[in-house]
């Protein structure tokens, strides 16, 4: 299983990006996916995420502005990002925990590469 992620850029404080994320492979299921960020000097923290069941859950700091979604059975999924603050500058990585079937059984968390976001006050 392989997890791809894309989007980022610079953007001006008020502005909008998404983020997309693809998880690619054979005979796996996604349990969850998310996006965790990380901030020059600070701990990695969740951002959002989306479980198998669909239930959502946001970083407080980023309720009503970030909106998380997902399709094909949650294989893809993206980060909608509007108003963007200055604080919101980070390395944004797309995770998602998944399991495999057949006989080789997995259950794992996978990371993306991260993405670069950046917002200029």
């Amino acid at each position: 299983v392989q997890l791809q992620a894309s989007g980022g850029g610079l953007v001006q404080a008020g502005g909008s990006l998404r983020l997309s994320c693809v998880a690619s492979g054979s005979n796996f299921r996604i349990n969850a996916i998310g996006w965790y960020r990380q901030a020059p000097g600070k701990q990695r923290e969740l951002v959002a995420e989306i479980s198998l069941d669909g239930s959502l859950n946001y970083a407080d700091s980023v309720k009503g502005r970030f909106s998380i979604s997902s399709s094909n059975a949650k294989k893809t999924a993206y980060l909608q990002m509007n108003n963007l603050k200055p604080e919101d500058t980070a390395v944004y990585y797309c995770v998602a925990d998944y399991n495999s079937y057949g006989d080789n059984y997995v259950a794992a968390r996978l990371w993306a590469q991260g993405t670069l976001v950046t917002v200029s006050s």
